[in-house]
């Protein structure tokens, strides 16, 4: 009677790993779209990549082996410290995910692909690393990015910095030589950009240098600051400029609402600077 039984689980077990390797290799396909750089899927397919997914496979399976009764008894096993730590934290997390996923062999296959990229909740200084792909110095205008204004005759009248993207460009000034650069109308617009930087703390906070804050008369002097300083990522709002660094410049982030077509394949679309480096999704 119990052999008839065990062998009738066995399918059952079988129809779980092979719906957990389904839907790893998924997961694995989308986690390699999300990356700010190109990855051939057919490496992935290489003698490495396949001994990781036997392993990672190896411990699902045993997850999945493991008894319902076992299973709830670690689950309530008490803690060895009353007080609470990030540790515990996690582990408590873990717990209640492990809760959910006990309910159906769908469910904890689904759950075991979920834990095996729980990694990518990254911090934003860890998003921000990944993003720029270990570059090294950043070139960005100020119009549309920085500031609120968009366009040099507003900033004649005011310059007003965006508090939503304080936190990631200070995230960026930790790795990177960060340039920030303006066509202006008149020597004021200049001094009144600067005042509103220096007000918002940049300079102070650390990383960023007031003298890396360059004005020039037209856009083509962009162009020529960019050319010049040679920057790894040039961000920028204008699709000419983006257009023309193309050749020049190995990642270009062009920040527009839009969705341009035909983008070349080092130029990175997104509606903000802090939306691009701050979600890991934005391509």
């Amino acid at each position: 009677m119990a052999e008839s039984t065990s062998q009738s689980s066995d399918p059952a077990k079988g129809e779980e790993l092979r719906d957990l390797v389904q839907r790893f290799m998924a997961s694995l396909a989308e986690f390699s779209r999300r990356l700010p750089f190109d990855v051939d899927l057919q490496k992935l397919c290489s003698i490495t990549t396949l001994a990781a997914l036997a392993i990672t496979l190896a411990f699902a399976w045993k997850l999945l082996r493991t008894p319902p009764e076992q299973q709830r008894r670690q689950r309530r096993r008490p803690s060895s410290s009353p007080n609470l730590s990030i540790n515990n934290l996690h582990s408590d997390t873990s717990l209640r995910s492990s809760e959910v996923c006990s309910s159906s062999g769908d469910s904890r296959a689904q759950c075991a692909v979920n834990e095996f990229f729980q990694p990518l909740e990254l911090a934003l200084e860890q998003l921000v690393r990944r993003k720029l792909n270990e570059g090294r110095k950043v070139t960005c205008r100020l119009l549309g990015v920085v500031l609120d204004e968009t366009t040099p005759e507003e900033l004649q009248k005011q310059a007003t910095v965006r508090s939503s993207v304080l936190e990631v460009l200070l995230q960026i000034a930790k790795f990177c030589d960060v340039y920030l650069m303006e066509r202006v109308l008149d020597d004021e617009s200049g001094e009144r950009v600067l005042s509103a930087l220096d007000d918002s703390g940049v300079f102070t906070a650390g990383g960023l240098i007031r003298d890396k804050v360059l004005f020039c008369g037209t856009e083509n002097g962009r162009i020529s600051f960019v050319r010049q300083l040679e920057p790894d990522w040039h961000v920028d709002t204008n699709a000419e400029i983006i257009h023309q660094l193309t050749r020049f410049i190995k990642y270009l982030l062009h920040v527009t609402p839009d969705r341009p077509q035909n983008t070349a394949s080092n130029v990175f679309i997104s509606a903000s600077l802090e939306q691009f480096f701050g979600d890991l999704d934005q391509r």
